[in-house]
């Protein structure tokens, strides 16, 4: 059966990815970002009919911007099934010496962005009845990373309000999934790229692709509607017992960070 999906930062990375593939199985999308003429350049690359999207401008960190942006949707939509906050933003930065117009770029997007988004669905939802909101947190929402700090918290902030928003919702037949991919090679990894403290971005194994962790949404998070999903299982497992005994960092980061400087410097070439 087919859905409506609402996702946020649908002109590039995941959101582009996955919009397109809601829209070849018959989902209609309503798609939106700060740009909302890159998702239409997109739409007319794929060739995408114009009754399966709408594209929208919208900051997610302005709440009147997202209640009018919310409203559209539902009106022109008719109905909501699923809303993917997905829209984020990653800048490396040393904690000491990061600028002040960083980290609050990254509060306002990343975290402000997803309780706003999850509270206009959830209030939408709870009158349905039914629906689904999938939050993007990251695998630095789990474990610590140094040069990540500020994306760092505001990630576990994220993780922390889906996990709880869902058993807010329980009852009210809304689910809510946090999903926690680690790296994924698109255009966000740019910035950390050029900097000494972006290593730890690069410190695992491949990069997930854009495909992997967009058909895992599409697929088993939309499907199983779990409380969270992480990818890939390695690195979970390394990330879940770092945030247990995060003594074991002075034995780990350094050759984590030798090994993420090393393959920083391959994406720096390979971009």
């Amino acid at each position: 059966m087919s859905k409506t999906v609402f996702i946020t930062g649908a002109a590039g990375g995941i959101g582009r990815y996955v919009m397109d593939q809601l829209i070849k199985r018959g989902d209609r999308v309503y798609a939106t970002d700060l740009d909302a003429e890159l998702v239409k350049a997109q739409a007319k690359e794929h060739g995408w009919p114009e009754d399966m999207y709408w594209a929208d401008s919208h900051d997610v960190s302005d709440h009147d911007t997202w209640k009018a942006v919310f409203d559209r949707a539902v009106e022109a939509t008719g109905g909501l099934d699923v809303v993917i906050n997905n829209a984020g933003i990653m800048l490396s930065g040393w904690s000491f010496e990061q600028p002040l117009k960083e980290i609050d770029l990254q509060i306002d997007v990343n975290f402000r962005g997803v309780v706003y988004g999850t509270q206009l669905a959830a209030e939408y939802f709870k009158e349905k009845g039914s629906g689904h909101i999938i939050n993007i947190s990251s695998m630095a929402g789990i474990t610590f990373l140094p040069g990540l700090s500020v994306y760092c918290g505001t990630k576990f902030a994220v993780r922390g309000f889906s996990l709880s928003a869902a058993y807010d919702l329980a009852p009210y037949n809304v689910k809510v999934t946090a999903v926690c991919p680690d790296a994924v090679a698109t255009p966000l990894l740019n910035q950390s790229s050029g900097t000494d403290a972006g290593a730890m971005v690069f410190s695992g194994g491949k990069l997930l692709t854009v495909e992997q962790i967009g058909g895992a949404i599409v697929g088993k998070v939309m499907t199983k509607q779990p409380l969270e999903f992480s990818m890939p299982f390695g690195r979970l497992v390394l990330s879940k017992a770092a945030s247990l005994l995060p003594w074991t960092g002075k034995l780990l980061l350094p050759l984590l960070m030798k090994k993420g400087r090393s393959k920083r410097t391959d994406w720096k070439e390979a971009k």
